[in-house]
């Protein structure tokens, strides 16, 4: 690998550290706790403490394999 690449993948992964926010428990818990109340939407929550909003994994081919797609 070059030089020139190598120092950019460094500076990406520094960028990377530098930007990812780690919470505390306290922190994780309030932020739980608030989504818990219902008083915002869990969208509004993700925005506002900046928190990546991931949707739930699909359950299409699981319940494929159990069966649950109506014997098709």
């Amino acid at each position: 690998m070059s030089k020139k690449s190598e120092s950019a993948e460094q500076h990406i992964k520094s960028v990377k550290r530098r930007t990812r926010r780690k919470y505390s428990a306290e922190e994780k818990i309030r932020i739980v706790l608030e989504g818990m109340r219902g008083e915002h939407s869990i969208a509004e929550l993700c925005r506002r403490e900046g928190i990546a909003l991931q949707a739930p994994p699909r359950r299409d081919h699981e319940n494929h394999q159990n069966g649950a797609d109506g014997g098709t």
